[in-house]
């Protein structure tokens, strides 16, 4: 078993975070595994060096210990680079110009309030190929292309926790009409987190991830992109 605890250094750890990381660190000894720490220090507005040495301090006071060295994010843009250039050969990538103001536009629900769910995105450049892409533009996975390429190679994952135990197989259709083409590169870093987290998971060969419910919906777009 390979386990990692991947804070991002924006502030000091809670006792979420203080949790997560028991829990990873005591599963990977458990199983006579391994126990990573990786730093996911893409937002570099808000990412702190002394927030890092805080996290690293707390966690070996809590006891933990990992013998491999810290993976930065902020040092892995080529690796990101490199999938994105995999991911639009296999012509599951766009480029998007649009802004939340034009998706909110586009979908024509100013009644929306604070609070509510961030819309689905309409797919209004789905159209648009890789050659039209400006330094302002963002890049999105065609979902439902993407579904369509994995096919029956999309696997199930198990999830060992008391609120969703079992293993669940992602369901093509609610995964396009719940999450809808995400942002797999941001404007202004050029990766997201949601490809930068498989992308390290691959390379660290992690096996076993310990997150937070909040993540639970997103897990069968990471199974996706891992079969991709």
């Amino acid at each position: 078993m390979l386990t990692r605890f991947a804070p991002s250094p924006t502030g000091l750890l809670h006792l979420g975070h203080a949790f997560s990381a028991l829990t990873a660190w005591d599963a990977a000894r458990r199983a006579g595994g391994r126990f990573l720490l990786r730093i996911e220090d893409l937002d570099t507005a808000r990412c702190r060096p002394e927030f890092e040495t805080a996290i690293d301090e707390d966690l070996r006071w809590l006891g933990l210990s990992w013998t491999e060295p810290v993976m930065r994010q902020s040092e892995r843009s080529a690796a990101y680079a490199h999938a994105l250039g995999r991911l639009a050969a296999l012509g599951v990538l766009y480029p998007c110009r649009c802004t939340r103001r034009d998706i909110q536009a586009a979908l024509s629900a100013p009644q929306e309030g604070a609070g509510k769910p961030a819309p689905v995105y309409p797919g209004t450049c789905r159209g648009r190929p890789m050659a039209e892409r400006g330094p302002g533009d963002a890049l999105r996975i065609d979902l439902g292309r993407a579904l369509s390429l994995v096919g029956t190679r999309l696997p199930a994952f198990t999830e060992t926790g008391p609120i969703h135990a079992g293993t669940h197989r992602p369901d093509p259709g609610r995964l396009v009409a719940e999450l809808g083409d995400v942002v797999l590169a941001r404007r202004d870093i050029g990766t997201s987190y949601h490809l930068a987290v498989v992308v390290d998971d691959a390379a660290q060969g992690i096996t076993d991830v310990v997150r937070g419910e909040d993540l639970f919906s997103v897990t069968p777009l990471h199974v996706l992109l891992q079969a991709l």
